[in-house]
């Protein structure tokens, strides 16, 4: 294919081919052309897109025409025919665009940098501000806000009236167990109600008993677990049909069953550790290892009872109805709040006061040794034996509760000390018991439970969520053990509790030397000031007790006396 020059050289004007730009208005000749640099590009208009780019320079003093082109670069040839190619002339593009085009970008980042700054300094400044607590009267989410004012929820400490219960009952056991609620409810002091599956029959409900409320009607709700009662959904439902009455001055909804018995005084006094503004989901678990392994150690049991302060029930109702759908296959109510508490992100906080008790048998080991924590609870009254021997378990709790209205925090609570004079050891079961040992027994044993039950569902003689020891069937291996007698108030802020000692069968007494002095005391009198409730608020320690001798503890022969007092700074339990 023959190739010719694309440019013949001379003072002729060259064509003015379509798409070149002409500086003001006309062709540039070759002189012109000479005095300044000239960059073609070859532009193939062909199937073959990606033509080399060739650099032409022209010189002046050249003989172009005789001698063509020289190899400053490289020569540009096309194709033989001319209609296939274009010559495109460029030019150097004027300062004046490139400086327009660099304003413009100029002013675009100034613009940026504006809007940038400005989105910084306001959130800086809202970010800064109070945020609307959950429950707050500006809350436009909350259905129901939480109203301050004198005397309201948002002043002074947590007492009995922001308390709203939520008791789990039904029409066909709420006759035979509404008497366990009766022994701790105060009609026009405890808020709350009963929620029942439908309207008692009769007109009259029990004066004594907490008002009642129907459960909304939960068939939408799916349940799937085989052995368990959809009654499960409509329990769980009973913290969000609570909150949603909109009861004005509530800090915290407490759940139970129709079988529980509550201590008010002790669950206000330790809910006053807490914020109710905060998100607290705060109960026990069970006693039993099995009932933990079958259903969850991170959930709180309904039946012992659990709180949720209002800012946590705030969030909770508004997913509860659909996180109860996502769990159908479980069996109880707890399971299905925990598990949507686990959802929301927040734990479970534990106290020791809340009492499941999945156990069988005698309770007494557990109340003789509770753990340094307000009484609170005590559920599945009718699976244990009675408190006291002797008794039905309803009065053995009137017995329990008398003691407990005269010092609600002290309740129960251990106090231990020694006689050093005849090698006694004393434990003391504030309000219940005394156990008397005729040796020197470590505080590490005598803090421990006698095991005098067996686990909820195998009966089992373990495993426990706490350590036990066993209680030796041999008399002589035993403490003498004496129960609550009375309670008397003996001046302003202090009472005197008798305990008498329980009877030993016969055959079963210990004929040991060293047990005959303590089998002859029959009366042990225990002497304490009133336990302030605001101890629970600080952190926790043991009080300290001694034995008082002679004129001075003005008892008659045969009798014991005990002084619970605060422990001297320095002092141990252990005097030895």
């Amino acid at each position: 294919m023959s190739m010719k020059p694309l440019l013949s050289l001379g003072s002729k004007k060259l064509p003015n081919v379509a798409g070149a730009r002409e500086e003001d208005g006309a062709s540039r000749t070759l002189p012109e052309l000479e005095k300044k640099p000239t960059i073609c590009h070859c532009v193939r208009q062909h199937r073959m897109s990606r033509t080399a780019v060739r650099h032409i320079t022209a010189r002046s003093g050249d003989n172009a025409a005789a001698r063509g082109f020289r190899r400053p670069i490289s020569s540009c040839t096309v194709d033989s025919t001319p209609k296939r190619y274009k010559l495109i002339k460029l030019t150097d593009t004027s300062s004046s665009q490139v400086k327009d085009l660099l304003a413009i970008l100029m002013k675009a980042l100034l613009a940026i940098c504006y809007v940038a700054g400005l989105s910084l300094i306001s959130y800086s400044y809202f970010s800064s501000q109070p945020r609307l607590l959950p429950g707050s009267e500006n809350d436009p989410k909350l259905p129901h806000p939480l109203k301050m004012g004198p005397g309201s929820a948002g002043e002074g400490p947590t007492n009995i009236s922001h308390i709203l219960f939520g008791i789990s009952g039904s029409t066909k056991t709420w006759n035979d167990r509404r008497k366990y609620a009766e022994l701790w409810w105060q009609p026009n002091v405890t808020r709350g109600f009963v929620w029942l599956d439908e309207r008692p029959a009769g007109p009259d409900w029990p004066s004594m008993s907490p008002p009642y409320r129907v459960s909304e009607d939960i068939t939408r709700f799916k349940y799937t677990h085989r052995d368990g009662s959809p009654s499960a959904v409509r329990i769980a439902r009973v913290v969000k049909e609570s909150f949603e009455l909109g009861l004005e001055n509530v800090r915290w909804f407490v759940m139970g069953d129709d079988d529980t018995v509550f201590f008010p005084e002790n669950l206000a006094a330790m809910l006053g550790k807490y914020d109710y503004n905060e998100m607290y989901y705060i109960g026990g678990v069970s006693e039993s290892v099995e009932q933990n392994v079958m259903h969850s150690y991170t959930m709180a049991y309904g039946g012992g009872g659990f709180g949720v302060s209002y800012g946590l029930a705030a969030e909770l109702v508004r997913v509860l109805d659909a996180c109860i759908d996502r769990y159908s296959y479980f069996y109880g109510s707890d399971e299905r709040i925990g598990a949507c508490m686990s959802e929301i992100g927040v734990p479970l906080t534990r106290e020791l006061g809340f009492h499941q008790l999945d156990i069988r048998g005698d309770p007494y080991g557990l109340l003789a040794a509770h753990p340094l924590a307000p009484l609170v609870s005590l559920h599945h009254l009718d699976y244990v034996q009675p408190l006291f021997p002797g008794m039905t378990q309803i009065d053995s709790f009137k017995k329990l509760i008398g003691a407990y209205k005269a010092d609600p925090s002290r309740t129960v609570q251990q106090t231990l000390c020694y006689d050093l004079s005849r090698n006694w050891s004393v434990s003391v079961s504030w309000g219940y018991t005394v156990q008397l040992y005729p040796t020197l027994v470590t505080v590490k044993d005598l803090q421990t439970p006698f095991q005098t039950f067996l686990t909820w569902r195998s009966w089992a003689p373990h495993p426990f969520t706490f350590n036990t020891r066993p209680l030796s069937p041999n008399p002589c291996e035993r403490p003498v053990i004496y129960l609550l007698d009375r309670v008397q108030e003996v001046a302003t802020g202090r009472t005197l509790t008798t305990y008498k000692k329980l009877p030993i069968e016969p055959g079963r007494e210990c004929g040991l030397e060293n047990y005959a002095p303590v089998q002859s005391i029959q009366l042990i009198n225990v002497s304490a000031g009133v336990l302030e409730p605001d101890v629970w608020r600080k952190v926790p320690r043991r009080q300290c007790c001694q034995v008082v001798h002679g004129a001075e503890s003005g008892m008659a022969a045969g009798d014991l006396k005990v002084s619970i007092r605060g422990c001297y700074r320095g002092e141990s339990v252990t005097p030895w």
